[in-house]
């Protein structure tokens, strides 16, 4: 058929075809294709899979695609990156696709960086971290031995360990190598801390030491106290040190010439921990850059303000009942904004600028065998007699666990600690590293839990 005739037949066709009832268009394509052979069917073929298969992601504008992304699962996104190059180049492009599903695993994100590929590659290492969490995979343990006495002190600070024991030592360990940087002799230690020149300790014998790690020499002593020295806190802009005791008070000291200055009463306990700390927010008591005393006993926190003033009262006093069989755990932490303690009702959250308890936290385990150990804006790190616990505060559910040996138990809570605190804040691929968990055993040595590292 010449060209001019045939087009002339296929728009009479055409006419008449669109003319036809849908049964009827369908009858002339059931016909037209039984009298098709083997080439016209593969180029039907080819044209209805053009027609009938849309590459929509292909089509879309980019930020309508972006858009459409984000309501997939983590599976489904990473099964579509396999679909074709172009999908997978779509999907890599879009940062805040893979920065949103990093966030939903409690993972930090630096905003002002917007590469995709990147969140890419931080998304693939923070849910192998979480999923190796949910498995009990995701840490290990060492052991520090040196002592030949129980030890019931320990502080920990930029991968450094410093342990006190009943054997009249303090060692300084390098948590990374397991190897003893410092020892020096000293009292009996109930409670440590230290920084690069100095280590202070709190004694079972009422005093407490200033003591100089490079020649192990006790620089200052203070003496005031008529119990058992279980906590201290010091900073040396203020040239202040605060101990708590058995003798039911907190003192407050010059750490320059280890002068009393003041003696706070009002506890009816064992003063198990005190916590020196700059106030970040302001109320009708305090205002910020204000330092604040806390101190804890077996029932109350009380809030401090932190002057020379001898007469110093009391700002406020918290509990979390008046029955006193339900008991505070020797747990505390202050930021500046809340306040954290867990008891036997479960983990208690105030508000700093009102003292209102905001937050209530009842875990899975019986809260009253559970002890709280950090407690940050994505995780809290818990512990009881068997099992280190790591839980989403977002949720509240328990992500992760770990095994523990029979440790030493300790009523003031000081044979025990976390390490490295900052990935409560967030997870950024960098701070799971070191250690996590450290504790005394029966038998003198430091049981430790640390990262394992991320493949």
């Amino acid at each position: 058929m010449e060209k001019a005739a045939f087009e002339g037949w296929l728009e009479s066709v055409s006419t008449t075809f669109l003319a036809l009832s849908d049964q009827q268009r369908n009858q002339s394509l059931d016909h037209l294709i039984s009298l098709s052979s083997a080439a016209q069917l593969r180029h039907l073929s080819n044209r209805l899979e053009a027609l009938l298969k849309r590459d929509f992601l292909r089509l879309l504008p980019l930020e309508l695609a972006f858009y459409l992304l984000r309501w997939l699962d983590p599976q489904t996104l990473l099964t579509c990156c396999l679909v074709c190059k172009q999908w997978n180049k779509v999907i890599n492009a879009c940062t805040e696709v893979w920065q949103s599903l990093c966030r939903d695993l409690g993972w930090h994100i630096d905003e002002s960086i917007q590469d995709a590929t990147h969140w890419k590659g931080v998304y693939l290492k923070a849910n192998l971290r979480m999923k190796q969490l949910r498995e009990e995979d995701a840490f290990e343990t060492s052991s520090l031995i040196g002592h030949s006495a129980r030890v019931y002190a320990l502080y920990y600070r930029d991968g450094l360990l410093c342990t006190g024991s009943d054997d009249l030592s303090a060692k300084l360990w390098d948590v990374r190598t397991g190897q003893c940087v410092y020892g020096i002799q000293t009292h009996t230690c109930a409670t440590v801390k230290f920084d690069e020149q100095k280590l202070v300790t709190g004694s079972f014998d009422n005093t407490i030491a200033c003591w100089e790690w490079s020649t192990g020499a006790k620089i200052q002593q203070f003496r005031g106290h008529t119990g058992a020295v279980f906590s201290i806190d010091y900073n040396d802009d203020l040239d202040t040190l605060v101990s708590g005791s058995a003798d039911f008070t907190v003192k407050v000291w010059s750490l320059s010439s280890g002068t009393c200055v003041n003696t706070l009463t009002g506890h009816t306990e064992w003063v198990t921990k005190v916590h020196l700390q700059k106030s970040l927010v302001e109320s009708m008591m305090h205002s910020p850059g204000d330092y604040i005393l806390l101190s804890v006993d077996k029932y109350e926190i009380k809030v401090w303000p932190i002057g020379r003033e001898i007469n110093c009262k009391c700002l406020k006093t918290l509990s979390v009942s008046e029955d006193r069989s339900v008991c505070l755990q020797p747990r505390l932490q202050f930021d500046g904004r809340y306040i954290v303690c867990s008891s036997d009702l479960g983990i208690y959250q105030w508000d700093f600028a009102s003292f209102d308890v905001i937050r209530v936290i009842k875990p899975q385990q019986d809260p009253s065998s559970l002890s709280l150990l950090s407690f940050g804006e994505v995780f809290a790190l818990l512990f009881d007699n068997h099992h280190l616990y790591v839980m989403d505060l977002r949720t509240e559910v328990t992500v992760g666990r770990w095994p523990l040996p029979a440790y030493r138990k300790s009523k003031r809570g000081s044979s025990f600690l976390p390490g490295v605190t900052s990935w409560h804040n967030g997870l950024d691929g960098k701070n799971d590293a070191g250690l996590v968990f450290a504790t005394s055993m029966p038998d003198h040595s430091i049981h430790l839990v640390l990262w394992r590292e991320n493949g």
